[in-house]
């Protein structure tokens, strides 16, 4: 305890439920008040000027950002995977500085070369989750503070999208829009990420029931990977397409609102997301139920496969013409989220407890959105050029449709998979060579 910061000490001291609110509300607060700096522009239409190679301009704009996402992603396997804890604060801030810089070379730089600025933007933030996630993994209370810090990201994106529709409104121009409202939300993100920091390491108690979480070098990554790769690649193809389908969904929300009639109601963007945050999250924080990390790995894939028969089912539903319009899009978001929220939280830090291995959650995240947001940039590309035919609403139903059969498919293997894996007999051998 004697290298921890004062504050750091008082947190660890305090009752476990005072230390889970300040984290709870830090790890929150940063990650919503990042979205500001990645989801606004997504409310402009762009459509002053022309696109690329036939693409129109926004979607131009919605690839770029997804490939600097993207690419994050894959440099974050080895960046996020082998970060000290002492250095996730000065990195956040750095990653959240360059992309606010990134945003105001979007609103200078002429289109579409700017679409390389808004690339740019993408690039350090595809790091912010890796690091927020880091100072809450590998602790007794991850499940609740998981839940919690994703529902950031389903609340902030029509919050902040809300914001730059309002600033719009106010008449700032749409390629400034991006950029002023990220600079609403830099203040606070100073405070929180301060918050952030004092969050003291998990206790010895943490480390018994969730295991000891170390920076992982390329030599543990390549022997983690290969020690799991079946049902660890299972898992990563059931989340392409629903990484792919949430992208797509949260992109191309206003122009999915417009056509099902909700064009003067841009409110919608963030009320219908309300619902959507309180069932996904209802779900992951009844984990915490679970002291048994095998169990609770059964439950989440469980809860994940009732997600995608959710997103089909109401998609059917609102074909055959029994559900309502804003209904079918609050059911659809719902079971999406029930299905990617754990993959972002308790997927991976269960999956590393059971297994009983000293590794950190952060790696597996991130070869999952490695892949999962190049499937988001390959599917865009596909809906331009592959099926150009179809309206954004026409490709968004087909879309639901396949993304409930691969999802399904996968978890099921996955489930099995991982259900012999983690089994006392499998363990075994490594408990054996622990104990020799």
């Amino acid at each position: 305890m004697s290298q921890l910061t004062p504050m750091q000490r008082r947190l660890s001291e305090a009752p476990s439920a005072v230390f889970s609110a300040w984290a709870l509300v830090a790890a929150f607060s940063t990650y919503f008040c990042m979205y500001a700096l990645r989801k606004p522009f997504a409310v402009g239409t762009y459509t002053d000027g022309a696109g690329l190679f036939g693409v129109d301009l926004k979607t131009v704009f919605v690839i770029a950002q997804v490939f600097g996402y993207a690419s994050s992603k894959f440099l974050g396997i080895k960046i996020v995977s082998e970060m000290d804890g002492s250095r996730r604060a000065v990195a956040l801030l750095s990653c959240l500085g360059l992309a606010e810089l990134a945003l105001v070379g979007f609103a200078v730089v002429p289109a579409p070369y700017n679409a390389l600025l808004m690339a740019l933007n993408g690039l350090p933030l595809g790091m912010v989750w890796g690091l927020v996630f880091g100072f809450l993994e590998g602790r007794r209370t991850s499940d609740l503070l998981g839940a919690g810090l994703c529902a950031s990201f389903i609340l902030a994106s029509g919050v902040v999208k809300a914001v730059g529709a309002a600033l719009l409104r106010a008449g700032v121009g749409e390629y400034w829009m991006p950029a002023a409202t990220g600079a609403l939300f830099l203040p606070p993100l100073m405070l929180t990420v301060w918050m952030l920091a004092q969050i003291p390491p998990p206790s010895a108690d943490d480390v018994e029931e969730r295991t000891e979480r170390v920076p992982m070098n390329a030599a543990a990554r390549k022997a983690f990977f290969l020690s799991i790769a079946p049902g660890l690649v299972m898992l990563v193809v059931s989340y392409v397409a629903l990484a792919a389908f949430r992208d797509f969904r949260d992109n191309f929300a206003r122009e999915l609102w417009d056509a099902l009639g909700y064009a003067d109601a841009p409110e919608m963007l963030a009320l219908s997301e309300v619902p959507v945050a309180a069932g996904a999250l209802l779900m992951v924080a009844a984990l915490v139920l679970f002291r048994d990390n095998r169990h609770a790995l059964l439950a989440i894939h469980i809860g994940m496969a009732a997600g995608s028969l959710l997103v089909g089912g109401s998609t059917l539903a609102y074909q055959m013409g029994w559900l309502d319009p804003a209904w079918w899009m609050v059911l659809v978001g719902l079971g999406l989220y029930i299905g990617y929220v754990p993959y972002n939280c308790v997927l991976f830090d269960r999956l590393v407890a059971a297994l009983g291995s000293a590794a950190t959650a952060g790696f597996l995240i991130y070869v999952a959105d490695s892949f999962g947001y190049l499937g988001s940039v390959g599917v865009m590309l596909f809906k331009d050029f592959g099926s150009a035919e179809l309206s954004w609403l026409e490709f968004f139903v087909s879309f639901a449709y396949f993304t409930t059969a691969v999802t399904l498919l996968g978890y099921l293997g996955s489930a099995v998979y991982f259900w012999n894996r983690t089994s006392p007999a499998a363990l075994a051998p490594k408990s054996a060579e622990a104990s020799a």
